[in-house]
């Protein structure tokens, strides 16, 4: 009998939906492999000369991304299902008679079943000028490449076009350094996801950061110098726009030419025409993403619909074939120039039947419209400068809200519905897809209990890990009982516990700890690890440690405590060094500057008077350290759980209504509680009057100056849940102050949970202000004077951290770049390394002295990051935690613990290690 024949799938295009129809194949063990078992021989003919990469997050190579960061497939899962991917080689000709396709290269290609996915291609309007040198679009790596090398030359650039793709093709020249300017031909920025009222909340935000931006006119002329290249361009209204560069970014347009000239039915707007299978006229071509017309007359532009194409394709050709495309959810949720951006529903319902829900805060660039329908059904919404109310509002379009609609749109009240009223079709992960009942299911079914039990069974917070509140908050609702302890490595035991334990028997590491008072496995987590390192950091003065970095501590260390910098979604880090006040001299603003040009950092002045930097590597921190701290700089802690800021306006310095001197006080509180670890950060704020320019009420330490002294105001929260501070004591003296806000600082530390901010700290112990004042004002539990006295011990143990760092040899080698030996490896904690056949790795070495080596990317965030991640152990398996958003990973295997079809590759360990 003869041996049945392999079916010949080719596929055209290898981009993000590309790939997610080969993942989505894999899944479904529809794919023949290596030996060419049963299901389809793949071949993929990529027109680009790398494989599948994240197009969304293209512009973060402007940030130092390498762009094999963003790399979405690898060649082991290529390997591993027999896919032969021929890059810079794409089809020239499709002969749908023939069954064939013809590449660039002469190849002939027979096939069973051929899938268009070629995307679509940058939109240049036909003015004259715009093939000149210094004319670009951006949709590659390729792209990004040639802007980068030319704007090196450059100063200014303009981009033609003020959609979602021009404004990040502004964000990057400013990137670059380049001064930016935006032109939309439309009456706004962003026409097709935001109103006037959003938009104009946009424009002023986008404007604040540096960037010029001119609406309601076209671009007529692109002008050259006598070389040829760009210097300039004219627009409809005679105005003429110096410029370097011009970006181009004013839409993109379906690539179908291969279907056109293979005679397939394509749209009257352009695109592949395809049904609700995403079949073309052709039953055995398919068409899927951003080249193909869908059965509903659309060409969408995202990601996400591509992707439920690609499922749709991938059941026709390995399911039951029942998964149809009929039209997609284009709610989207973005980050644009630092401002948050979010439309979902039918985000221009009109008609006499819809009735607008609008909130506007000019000052602080936020904008929110609800419309609903004659039912009070949710018909859409817009969110700029604010997206948190995104999660919850999305899921109820279409239907009734849960709550009046101020309650979803203002700061939090008592009003605003919790998880119980998200109904069981509404999507609380959107990385996978998972509903709320999907999780209340798992819940139910399995008796799960945490978080991580969600993760395991359902897969819900395995990606981004945005989701973990409200996946928190359906735990609550089904009415599970949070776990007393921290963890399985200390189950009896809460923060407040270890941190009495730790003071009153001057326990002085982890190892110790964990062997008097742990479960027996004394292998630790990314729970424990970091909240024993904060208590050590704390009680550093009452123990005689030095630094956060000393000994043992570096092991427990979060990453952005271990090199003592914020790390980004990239895997770089942000440098923020600390400024009082907001008071900086002319010298020390021309040191960032030159920092920040030196090593390509993104600089963005923040709302909290800092200037931060981006885009660091981490073996140029120690460097970058050194040039701030000459400047007069100190570490601004920004990675701890510390203080973070105090805000003040400028009070009576100069302000016609200043009562008090908010400047200095800020700059003085600053400086007595920097460098104190706590159970969450913490932020303060100084107004200098009653108008409250400083909104230190929002804030957890928060003063306000009147005509009799000071109002101290505390736990007040601007962070996921919004709420204002109590105001404590009045009309305080600034020594009484100071005694007062050292004992709630210090009470604070011993009691809060982990992860508590001092808001749900104060909801949490009861009485609320009332309880404070006893116990800080009139000393009802008589440590008044305690708590003082070890406050002023922190601040004269006092030390900068960069500085200890620069100080100490053995702490600054953790910053070096290593080769593949295992000699540097400090127990419980990870090292890069460089194999001997060039491979890079993550090394681990366990307390008993084991080696384990893993690739050092991160398959969830594709940053290579994996040697940053906290050692620890899970029911006795050794792991390492993900620094990015913690999912955990066996180091024998490389499986993910919270998601099993993720893995890390198992490398060799280096020969000189056994």
């Amino acid at each position: 009998m003869a041996a049945q024949r392999t079916p010949k799938l080719v596929l055209v295009g290898h981009g993000m939906v590309g790939q997610r129809l080969l993942e989505a194949l894999a899944e479904r063990d529809g794919l023949a492999g290596p030996g060419g078992g049963p299901g389809w021989s793949v071949t993929v003919l990529a027109e680009e000369d790398v494989p599948a990469y994240d197009r969304v997050h293209l512009s973060s190579v402007f940030t130092g991304t390498a762009p094999n960061q963003l790399a979405l497939s690898t060649p082991e899962f290529l390997a591993s299902h027999g896919i032969d991917l021929r890059l810079g080689d794409p089809a020239e000709q499709v002969d749908t008679a023939a069954r064939t396709v013809t590449t660039t290269s002469g190849a002939v290609l027979g096939y069973d079943a051929l899938v268009l996915a070629t995307g679509s291609y940058p939109f240049v309007p036909p003015v004259p000028g715009a093939d000149a040198p210094g004319c670009f679009t951006y949709r590659t790596l390729y792209d990004v490449d040639v802007l980068t090398a030319y704007a090196e030359h450059a100063r200014t650039g303009v981009v033609i076009g003020g959609g979602l793709l021009g404004l990040e093709a502004a964000g990057a020249l400013r990137t670059l350094g380049l001064a930016a300017h935006v032109v939309e031909f439309a009456p706004r920025l962003m026409p097709l996801q935001v109103d006037d009222g959003g938009a104009a909340a946009l424009r002023a935000t986008i404007e604040s950061m540096g960037v010029a931006v001119r609406t309601g006119v076209g671009a007529v002329e692109v002008e050259t110098d006598d070389a040829g290249k760009v210097s300039g361009l004219r627009l409809s209204d005679g105005e003429r726009l110096p410029a370097d560069l011009v970006v181009f970014s004013a839409g993109v347009r379906p690539r179908d030419r291969l279907a056109r000239e293979a005679g397939l039915a394509v749209g009257d707007r352009g695109g592949v025409a395809v049904d609700e299978h995403c079949r073309t006229s052709d039953p055995y071509v398919y068409a899927v993403g951003e080249c193909a017309q869908t059965a509903d007359g659309q060409v969408y532009g995202l990601v996400a619909p591509g992707y439920q194409m690609a499922e749709t394709v991938a059941d026709r050709l390995a399911g039951d074939g029942t998964t149809v495309f009929t039209g997609a959810d284009t709610s989207t949720k973005l980050k644009l120039l630092g401002a948050d951006v979010a439309s979902f529903g039918d985000p221009f319902a009109a008609g006499p039947q819809a009735t607008e829900i609008v909130f506007s805060d000019g000052r602080e660039g936020v904008y929110k419209k609800l419309l609903l329908g004659p039912e009070g059904q949710l018909l859409g919404g817009i969110l700029v400068g604010d997206a948190g109310a995104y999660g919850s509002l999305k899921p109820h379009a279409g239907r009734r809200l849960p709550a009046p609609p101020e309650a979803l749109l203002l700061p939090a009240t008592e009003s605003a519905p919790g998880a119980e009223a998200l109904p069981d079709d509404a999507v609380v992960c959107s990385c996978h897809n998972v509903t709320k009942g999907a999780v209340a299911g798992a819940i139910a079914e399995h008796g799960l209990t945490d978080l991580g039990g969600i993760k395991r069974r359902t897969r819900a917070g395995t990606g981004c890990g945005g989701c973990a509140n409200t996946l928190q908050a359906v735990l609550d609702a089904a009415g599970v009982r949070r776990a007393r302890g921290l963890c399985a490595h200390f189950p009896e035991l809460s923060r407040p516990e270890v941190y009495e334990l730790i003071r009153t028997e001057r326990i002085r590491s982890f190892s110790e700890l964990a062997e008097r008072y742990g479960s027996g496995d004394t292998g630790g987590c990314a729970v424990c690890k970091p909240v024993v390192a904060n208590v050590l950091g704390t009680l550093a003065p009452e123990l005689g440690l030095r630094h956060v970095l000393e000994g043992e501590q570096a092991a427990l260390q979060d990453s952005n405590d271990l090199f003592l910098a914020n790390l980004q979604k990239d895997g770089t880090y942000s440098v923020v060094p600390r400024v009082p006040g907001g008071e900086i001299s002319a010298g020390q603003l021309i040191a960032i500057g030159e920092v920040a040009r030196d090593h390509g950092l993104y600089t963005k002045i923040t709302g909290g008077q800092r200037i931060d930097l981006f885009g660091a590597a981490k073996e140029d921190l120690p460097a970058i350290w050194r040039r701030l701290i000459a400047a007069g700089f100190e570490s601004g802690q920004a990675y701890g759980k510390s203080l973070r800021t105090v805000k003040s306006c400028i009070g009576s310095r100069f302000c016609r209504f200043g009562q008090g001197d908010s400047v200095q006080l800020a700059i003085d509180l600053e400086l007595r509680y920097r460098g104190l670890r706590a159970p969450h950060k913490i932020k303060g704020g100084v107004s200098g009057c009653l108008r409250e320019c400083a909104e230190a009420r929002g804030k957890d330490i928060g003063v306000i100056a009147t005509a009799g002294g000071w109002n101290l105001y505390v736990c007040g929260n601007g962070g996921t849940t919004p709420r204002h501070a109590d105001l404590l004591a009045s009309d305080l003296s600034a020594a009484a102050l100071f005694a007062l806000i050292d004992r709630f600082l210090m009470y604070y530390v011993r009691t809060g949970e982990r992860l508590e901010r001092t808001s749900a700290w104060l909801e949490r112990l009861g009485g609320g202000t009332a309880h404070l004042r006893e116990v800080l004002i009139e000393d009802s539990l008589g440590i008044r004077a305690e708590l003082e006295e070890q406050m002023e011990r922190h601040v004269a143990a006092y030390r900068d951290e960069w500085q200890a760092v620069l100080d100490d040899p053995a702490a600054l080698a953790r910053f070096e770049p290593h080769g593949a030996g295992v000699e540097f490896l400090e127990p419980g904690r990870g090292r890069e390394a460089v194999l001997p056949d060039g491979t890079r790795a993550a090394l681990f070495r366990d307390g008993d002295g084991a080696v384990y080596a893993v690739g050092i990317r991160d398959p969830f965030s594709g940053a290579e990051v994996i040697a940053d991640g906290i050692m620890g152990s899970r029911d006795g398996v050794p792991v390492v935690a993900s620094p990015m958003h913690k999912q955990e990973f066996d180091l024998r295997t490389g499986v993910c613990l919270d998601d099993p079809e993720v893995a890390l590759p198992v490398l060799p360990v280096p020969p000189a290690s056994r």
